[in-house]
């Protein structure tokens, strides 16, 4: 194993010009990576993540310079290269896996040409050498028939397979340092635990070094041998993967954690959580900059900075209290709050929504077909989906991008035309056509969308967009002290202050339009709210906050809940009820524990397996599903999962649809496999898998 550092930042200070002058955004950071090595770079939106990032690749904003400090590439300086040296640098000794393949890769080219571009360019290849190695390259992210995808553009592929596309150019050279930047925050759990696999793989086969920046600390368990843990542009905490999660010491570190969605079965809790938010440039304070959010804050943290200790060899920590923290003589609350499940209605009873036997399809006719004159191909998005969703509940939905869970809510709400199938809001009928339905439907039905962004006014203050919808969904006529009144008893009630009103959507963070967004679909006391990954862009910390409130708003309000999610564990701890769709059909059903645990169907065996756990020293035997969810257009024949069903039997499951499985207590699994079986062999996988917790060697934990 190479020692030598790939990349190393000594005492880095970036500023950033706004406006007139220079304001500070990196302070004092060092960071080294070694070949075989990824390292974990974690911390909240604004923390100065991606900025040390690309200047680890001195890919900086124009609006940046390097203060002081130095970024050494194999011992070499890289801020004394001109651009000329870095555009050679680039691309063949660093390479950058971003977040958004879509928005990196270049539509009016195949894939396969923008692969060839980087042979051309760095490997003097002829332009035929080059794309044969773009198929290489595509092999080996596992892309099959490679040949024939490098001829497809980006559009025409789904977005795990652009995620390997971009992987393909980054690793095609063979570079010295890789910099992931969340490149699996928008990808489904099944999807990225194959490219977590790939990750793994590729970086030890070319020795390179890694920088993996996220804020799913489950993947940091799972991925990373080191960790750096950034706050206010500072390094809070480093060290060894192990120690940041079994043995944190900055407040902060253990903030974070604590803040990981876990449920208590029996009990509603809610999870321990950091006041405040994360300072902006301009305000960072004086002294430790996570003083005015720390639980453990003394004057001397407020006034004066600390200094960068080191604990143990590798292992450094920026905190005034670290040495009262590992003595035991202060500590932080970890544990979720615990509220005793009463006064809920009984299960089976007081239904909110049913649907029953909704189906929704699209007619897709491309140009070649309607000169052809060949029939629609049908695009089966809902088929044949019952629900129910009870009082003051949650009822959580999960599955694979294309397995249809967004077509159903919008079905649900009204804004997709369900076909066919009956839909029940309170015992009362629902039209499936939206403008059918009476003002008092509306306001008893409302949705949160994923990116609040979308959904809020840039030219609205919070006040007017709240006020908007308080006059349309209310029947009385409310005076302007009424409204008045309303608004600031929803910013209290989703925990802002109630100047808040006055400020425009880009005067709020992430999370802040989120709980705004909220605030509005609580606007006027709906009996249902149909959350569509609602958490899905969010740091863990504000995540938590998030579910908190709707946990005390459905406690508070008697509101339910639809939530959709592919983070199974946000899911699990807000869900009392748990579906999963897989191509536009629902395959299992029951309570959120029922689900979990086997006889469980083999798909949503598949998709738990696949939850990164967040503790390093878990070895986790995940359930790999081949290829993509097939399309819509073109169903397979028998059951809809057996083209990628590790547990397939046989001709049967080709041929035949599978029937209802009873496993009690409403725990429903469509499969031929019989559930003894099925409990059977999923009981052995999990012994098997798991190894309750055995420590790894440090050995073990490199690529």
């Amino acid at each position: 194993m190479a020692d030598s550092k790939v990349i190393e930042a000594q005492h880095l200070n970036i500023d950033y010009r706004l406006g007139n002058q220079w304001i500070n955004v990196i302070r004092d950071v060092s960071l080294q990576i070694e070949a075989f090595e990824i390292h974990g770079l974690v911390g909240e939106s604004g923390s100065g993540k991606s900025t040390l990032a690309m200047a680890l690749m001195r890919y900086m904003a124009k609006n940046a310079r390097v203060t002081s400090g130095d970024i050494l590439l194999d011992g070499e300086s890289l801020l004394t290269k001109s651009d000329a040296d870095m555009r050679r640098i680039w691309g063949r000794h660093i390479s950058l896996v971003p977040q958004d393949p879509l928005a990196a890769l270049n539509p009016s080219y195949t894939v396969g040409n923008q692969i060839a571009e980087i042979g051309i360019l760095h490997d003097n290849l002829t332009r035929r050498q080059a794309w044969n190695k773009a198929v290489e390259m595509l092999e080996k992210v596992r892309i099959a028939d490679a040949a024939q995808v490098a001829k497809k553009y980006p559009h025409q592929l789904s977005g795990g397979m652009q995620q390997r596309v971009t992987i393909a150019m980054a690793l095609s050279t063979r570079p010295r340092l890789l910099v992931l930047d969340e490149p699996t925050t928008a990808l489904d759990v099944t999807t990225e635990a194959t490219i977590l696999d790939l990750f793994r793989d590729l970086i030890r086969d070319n020795q390179a070094a890694a920088l993996y920046v996220s804020h799913n600390l489950g993947v940091i368990a799972q991925m990373c041998d080191r960790v750096t843990v950034l706050y206010g542009g500072e390094v809070m905490a480093s060290t060894d993967v192990s120690n940041i999660f079994n043995n944190p010491v900055h407040p902060y570190t253990i903030g974070l954690l604590a803040s990981i969605p876990r449920a208590v079965e029996g009990v509603e809790t809610r999870l321990p959580t950091m006041e405040g938010i994360a300072p902006t440039l301009a305000e960072r304070p004086l002294g430790c900059v996570f003083a005015p959010r720390c639980p453990l804050a003394i004057d001397k943290c407020r006034a004066e900075k600390p200094a960068t200790e080191i604990i143990a060899e590798g292992r450094t920590v920026k905190c005034h209290r670290w040495r009262e923290i590992v003595n035991g003589e202060v500590s932080i609350n970890t544990l979720p709050q615990e509220i005793p499940i009463e006064g809920l209605p009984p299960v089976d009873t007081e239904y909110v929504l049913k649907t029953n036997d909704l189906y929704k399809q699209y007619g897709a006719q491309s140009f070649l077909d309607r000169l052809t004159g060949r029939t629609n191909r049908i695009v089966h998005a809902v088929d044949d989906v019952s629900i129910s969703v009870r009082a003051r509940a949650t009822l959580g939905l999960v599955g694979e991008s294309g397995s249809g869970k967004t077509t159903l809510a919008r079905c649900i709400v009204g804004l997709e035309t369900a076909d066919q199938g009956e839909l029940t809001l309170i015992d009362v009928p629902l039209s499936r056509n939206l403008t059918e339905r009476p003002q008092t439907i509306k306001r008893d039905l409302q949705m949160v969308f994923q990116n609040p962004n979308d959904t809020l006014n840039p030219y609205q203050t919070v006040g007017r967009a709240l006020e908007r919808t308080i006059r349309l969904l209310n029947t009385d006529r409310l005076s302007s002290e009424q409204v008045q009144s309303r608004i600031n008893e929803l910013l209290t009630l989703v925990r802002l202050p109630t100047d808040f009103a006055n400020r425009y959507p880009a005067e709020l963070s992430g999370g802040e339009k989120q709980r705004v967004a909220i605030a509005r679909a609580f606007a006027a006391n709906p009996a249902l709210v149909v959350a569509d990954e609602p958490t899905s862009a969010l740091d863990v910390s504000v995540q938590a906050v998030v579910l908190n409130l709707l946990k005390d708003l459905r406690a508070k309000e008697g509101a339910s809940y639809l939530f959709i999610s592919h983070d199974l564990r946000a899911v699990t701890y807000l869900a009392d009820w748990l579906i999963v769709m897989y191509l536009g059909q629902i395959v299992e059903q029951g309570t959120t524990n029922n689900v979990y645990n086997p006889p469980s169907h083999p798909y949503t065996e598949a998709l738990i397996s696949s939850i990164p756990v967040p503790d390093p020293n878990v070895k986790q035997g995940r359930i790999r599903l081949d290829g993509d969810i097939p399309s819509a257009a073109n169903l397979p024949t028998g059951c809809r999962f057996h083209t990628r069903c590790p547990r397939k039997i046989g001709a049967i499951c080709e041929q035949q649809e599978p029937p209802w499985r009873d496993a009690g207590d409403g725990h429903r699994i469509r499969c031929h496999i019989p559930l003894d079986e099925l409990s059977e062999l999923q009981s052995a996988a999990l012994t098997e898998q798991t190894t309750n917790a055995e420590t790894l060697n440090p050995s073990e934990r490199r690529v």
